[in-house]
């Protein structure tokens, strides 16, 4: 299956793809941060960045990547543009596709994302919407390929999401079905990714089925569950925010009284999972509500801090492997990244002309 023009869903992709993709994130990263050579594969190119909400990170990572790759970014921030306003958003998408190279979009709406990708000439990134958050899943995604534990491969290893399907968890849960990992909830009921399908536009999906399909193609597994036991062996602990605890109520039940104190993630948690299980979070973080200050800041057992960087290097690899690449010029150039930098873009070129 050949790449598609966009990167809307983690779905869209194949396991090839996604891990040509990360071969591409991690070779860039060597080269820039060990020998300290940029690859300019984005040369005078441009970046539209569409917000439609607050970031800190994907922004950042977005706006500095495009600069790592010798191109430029700009920012469009809400009520700075026409996005299915006035403008029909049809409109918008091909006016701003002939404008810039490629565009990302962190949008309220997945809909909105998938118009612009549908009307733009120029490839388009999904920078989060209420359905998914893909370039998060591909920085988690790095950050667990460089944390895969001695004598496994990635498709060994577990993945257990304390918490609220939130829509990185269902990222994740895609991710990891994509590439035959056992992936887990827990979670309580109510709040879980079995609990009714995902209303996006004028259709309803049943997420759970998606990741169920993609196990049978690749032999990976997931439980969703409220029992604790769900997570033992698990390689990877990750949670997120508990969105409506800013909420005074829900159906009259706060969300700390739903969470806390079972679905905290501790020590004593991450310990029941392994001994050696790493934890992950994307980020920002509800200090000791969602985790402990211990297991966030703790040298060897939180990746977190690497995970937020990653996040940058992955989004570099998603530019650089969607976007109209122009000539490294690394002739005469010595760097130790080189020959992995020059196979993993001529993986991504294979896979393009499929």
């Amino acid at each position: 299956m050949a790449m598609p023009k966009d990167f809307i869903d983690t779905n869209d992709l194949t396991k090839e793809q996604i891990l040509a993709i990360e071969d591409l994130a991690m070779a860039m990263k060597k080269a820039i941060k060990v020998d300290g050579y940029y690859p300019h594969l984005l040369r005078n190119k441009s970046l539209g960045m569409i917000f439609q909400q607050v970031s800190t990170r994907t922004r950042i990572s977005f706006e500095t990547a495009m600069c790592d790759l010798g191109g430029h970014a700009e920012f469009f921030g809400p009520g700075t543009i026409q996005l299915g306003g006035h403008e029909s958003l049809g409109d918008t998408a091909r006016v701003m596709g002939s404008l810039l190279d490629i565009m990302m979009a962190r949008v309220d709406r997945h809909k909105d994302v998938v118009g612009l990708a549908k009307g733009s000439a120029a490839p388009v990134l999904n920078g989060m919407s209420e359905y998914n958050h893909p370039t998060q899943e591909m920085g988690d995604l790095l950050t667990m390929l460089e944390n895969v534990p001695e004598g496994k491969r990635i498709e060994d290893c577990k993945l257990a999401f304390i918490g609220d399907a939130t829509q990185v968890c269902v990222s994740l849960m895609f991710t990891c079905s994509i590439l035959g990992m056992d992936f887990v909830q827990f979670g309580p009921k109510g709040h879980q990714i079995t609990d009714g399908g995902l209303q996006v536009g004028d259709d309803k999906i049943d997420l759970l089925a998606i990741g169920k399909a993609n196990c049978e193609k690749s032999g990976g597994t997931i439980t969703i569950s409220d029992d604790i036991e769900s997570i033992k062996g698990a390689d990877f602990v990750y949670t997120d925010v508990w969105y409506g605890l800013y909420d005074a109520q829900v159906d009259g039940v706060s969300y700390m009284d739903v969470f806390y104190p079972k679905y905290q993630v501790t020590m004593d948690l991450m310990n029941f999972a392994g001994p050696n299980s790493k934890f992950m979070h994307c980020l920002p973080a509800t200090r000791g509500e969602e985790v402990t200050d211990e297991v966030m800041d703790d040298p060897e057992r939180s990746l977190c801090w690497v995970e937020a960087e990653n996040r940058k290097h992955s989004i570099r690899a998603l530019l650089a492997a969607f976007g109209k690449r122009t000539p490294l010029e690394d002739e005469g150039i010595e760097y130790s990244a080189k020959e992995e930098l020059h196979a993993a873009i001529a993986k991504i070129d294979a896979l393009q002309a499929e």
